[in-house]
């Protein structure tokens, strides 16, 4: 988590929010990242993800079962979600995050768009790979 304070710091230094992310497996660390969003024109580039992101290329694997990873701010539901793709073992965070309930009513989600297309599509898929 140190390490994760460190590349918080980072951020801060590049007029980022200062949040830091280190993902380590086997006591090693694997992947590290630091808030990007406002210089890589990402909205995608959280911590969380750009930790991911190195340990996944360092690994060769974008499944990173049994890692854990260290967040110096509580996940986002999109860093949530790709740890869960990623099978992240488990996640230990710093700070609460004071915004995370008012963030959750900001976006409108819709299931159900052209449902069956979509779940024809997918099985296909995963039919051709078996």
């Amino acid at each position: 988590m140190r390490r994760a304070l460190e590349l918080a710091r980072r951020a801060g230094e590049e007029g980022e929010v200062p949040i830091g992310a280190v993902v380590a497996l086997g006591g090693e660390v694997v992947g590290e990242g630091w808030n990007r969003p406002i210089a890589a024109v990402d909205p995608t580039a959280h911590a969380e993800i750009q930790a991911l992101r190195a340990a996944a290329k360092k690994l060769g694997n974008y499944r990173l079962t049994g890692a854990e990873l260290y967040v110096t701010l509580e996940p986002c539901d999109m860093c949530v979600g790709a740890m869960f793709h990623a099978r992240i073992a488990r996640c230990m965070y710093g700070a609460t995050d004071p915004k995370k309930q008012v963030l959750k009513n900001q976006v409108r989600i819709q299931g159900g768009l052209l449902a069956e297309e979509s779940g024809a599509l997918l099985s296909r898929f995963f039919a051709a790979r078996r």
